[in-house]
């Protein structure tokens, strides 16, 4: 495919987020041109959960009630010791059009997004890589790596965490690698684990995240001193054993899919640099505690998208106002997710006391509820 020469936007990068700021933008009416360093989108993935405020700002996009059509609706999610129930949150009550949290993997989100942009008129060109950015008063130059220069109006960094743009723009990031070791794995078992809830075990040796999917198996997602690169039936099922439900003995069959990975808690300085805007896992990144990394990044994609549609017809001033914002609520994230992940893995011998003071806590329906919407999106609401 020819590449074009001009464009209002550049988008670097065709994960969920990219691709949502394309199809916002698009429906504004504006040209798009979206590049991916890779020959073919994600067909594994870490993230597996859409929140409610997420799916409210992606109604603007049309793509809600097909990713709600493709995914597990999900009710409530509770923190476990074993069999005993110390936290439960439900999301029945809150003040939302979706009161749940939709189960999908970040695969199928990513599918809808493109066939969105797709129906909108967009394309993906791979494999291109961003190698070369300049700016001037009045737009700014992409170079790719095929030696094609793009001139636009704007360029969005959607491009990861190992963002090029962000670093070709002067953006920087500041790094914190907390020190632990985290192992996913999807599973299918022979019956044992709930398909009504996402559970956090605290087990005194560990935690454990069990969070069913539509497909009808579960992710599994444990802190451990040293993951393997490749989990396998035995090693998950020792997860589940030492650190999941008791009574009902659940038997792990399959070991689909897994990985490795550790925490980098990092948020940009600064999302704008010009006329370069960062986005998503360029900006921030975070535990997947609470499963809040995903959300952030589309939350930000439409946000971002109509600041660029008021900029491209000559206000920029709510792209000023994204960065500051959207900052503020990423940092209010990552505090969130860090304040879950340090609760999961406080000195194992302190673990009992921390489960008894939780089962004390989650007493006060405002706990619940002030968890409830944290999560979900909307703290103030």
């Amino acid at each position: 495919m020819m590449i074009p020469k001009n464009a209002d936007v550049v988008v670097v990068g065709a994960g969920p987020v990219g691709l949502a700021v394309a199809a916002a933008l698009r429906q504004h009416g504006h040209d798009v041109v979206v590049v991916d360093n890779q020959a073919e989108g994600a067909n594994t993935s870490r993230a597996c959960v859409i929140h409610a405020r997420t799916l409210e700002m992606l109604e603007r996009i049309g793509v809600t009630k097909r990713l709600i059509e493709l995914g597990l609706e999900l009710q409530d999610f509770a923190v476990r010791d074993g069999d005993r129930r110390l936290v439960p949150v439900s999301f029945r009550g809150l003040p939302t059009d979706y009161p749940f949290t939709l189960m999908i993997p970040q695969s199928l989100t990513e599918q809808v997004l493109l066939e969105r942009f797709e129906e909108l008129g967009g394309t993906v060109l791979r494999p291109y890589a961003a190698v070369g950015l300049s700016q001037t008063a009045d737009g700014a130059e992409v170079t790719l790596d095929s030696g094609d220069v793009i001139k636009v109006q704007y360029v969005v960094a959607a491009d990861g965490m190992n963002s090029t743009v962000r670093g070709l723009a002067g953006l920087s990031m500041p790094e914190n690698v907390l020190p632990l070791s985290f192992s996913l794995v999807d599973i299918r078992v022979d019956g044992g684990l709930p398909t009504d809830e996402v559970g956090l075990y605290f087990a005194t040796v560990g935690m454990l995240v069990v969070a069913p999917l539509p497909d009808g198996s579960f992710r599994l997602v444990a802190e451990v001193d040293e993951a393997p690169e490749h989990p396998d039936v035995a090693y998950a099922q020792q997860l589940l054993t030492a650190r999941g439900p008791k009574q009902t003995a659940p038997k792990v069959t399959e070991a689909i899919w897994g990985s490795r990975f550790r925490i980098h808690e990092r948020v940009a300085d600064n999302y704008r640099a010009g006329r370069v805007l960062l986005a998503g896992d360029a900006a921030h990144t975070h535990s997947p505690a609470g499963g809040q990394g995903m959300n952030l990044g589309l939350r930000d994609a439409i946000t971002l998208a109509d600041a660029l549609s008021t900029a491209i017809q000559g206000d920029d001033s709510d792209l000023d106002t994204y960065a500051t914002n959207s900052r503020a609520e990423a940092v209010r994230v990552i505090a969130l997710a860090h304040r879950l992940t340090r609760l999961a893995n406080l000195p194992q011998r302190v673990r009992p006391l921390r489960n008894v003071v939780l089962g004390l806590a989650a007493k006060l329906q405002r706990t619940q509820v002030g968890l409830a919407k944290q999560l979900a999106g909307f703290p103030n609401r």
